[in-house]
């Protein structure tokens, strides 16, 4: 019984080791989403006479200098009412009251349908760029976070934070079984070369698409979450969508950073 009571306190040691990690790997975390929510925009458009003013269209977050902004392309607005009161490409910057508005002008910069990603040009003083990862690396099983604004015109503008696991490392065009589940969209991306994308086991809602998706410990942005073109083009040929998400691999917003900033 002696060397039972020697051994008592070392396994009482490691078990409080075991229970100190998640913890530890929490405040990691809490930490992490509040270095990148400064990071973190609302994407829409703007017009003085309009009542509200500005219509939210999606997420962005800041990346390279801190005046581009990344977003999915089908975020943006497709026309723009160009009468007397002209609507303009803006961002609303994140505030601690839910209810101010900082509103910076956006121009867009590049865009890639192909890969649906975006990149704007803001007005102003630069804000906290999120570095960019090695999205080839990820891997089915790992955990991450994407911060964004989840039904955004509805919820208010208030940055919120989801976790996601990777379920798949997938194409984003599946063959398919019969050419009448092959609609315009899985068509041209058939023509323009399929490529792999993250299938996430995660909660995203309309207005999310454009959030970060990063590590929750550095804050390294691996994916852009994507909740339109990805899940048409995958889940074209089921008869009622599924709750899965998706992003696209940050390498492909990659490529378009050079572009814009010449």
């Amino acid at each position: 019984m002696r060397w039972l009571h020697a051994l008592l306190p070392c396994l009482w040691l490691q078990l409080a080791d075991t229970q100190a990690q998640p913890i530890a790997s929490t405040s990691a975390a809490v930490a992490t989403v509040e270095r990148v929510k400064p990071s973190i925009v609302a994407v829409g458009t703007w017009q003085a006479t309009r009542q509200p003013q500005f219509r939210f269209l999606g997420t962005g977050f800041a990346v390279g200098d801190g005046t581009l902004i990344a977003t999915n392309a089908h975020v943006l607005a497709r026309d723009l009412d160009a009468g007397q009161d002209p609507e303009q490409t803006v961002v609303v910057l994140p505030a601690k009251r839910a209810t101010e508005r900082i509103v910076r002008r956006a121009r867009v910069l590049a865009t890639s349908s192909e890969h649906d990603l975006a990149l704007l040009r803001i007005d102003g003083p630069a804000l906290p760029a999120l570095a960019l990862g090695d999205s080839d690396r990820v891997r089915d099983g790992e955990s991450y976070l994407f911060t964004g604004f989840p039904v955004g015109g509805a919820l208010g503008l208030v940055p919120v934070t989801h976790q996601a696991l990777i379920g798949a490392v997938t194409p984003i065009v599946l063959p398919a079984a019969n050419a009448s589940q092959l609609d315009a969209r899985v068509i041209r991306q058939t023509q323009s070369g399929s490529f792999d994308i993250f299938q996430l086991d995660a909660v995203a809602y309309p207005g999310s698409s454009g959030s970060p998706l990063y590590d929750p410990t550095t804050g390294t942005v691996v994916g852009i979450v994507n909740m339109t073109v990805a899940r048409a083009t995958k889940e074209s040929a089921l008869p009622q969508p599924t709750g899965i998400a998706y992003a696209i691999p940050v390498a492909r917003l990659q490529a378009l950073v050079p572009t814009a900033a010449q």
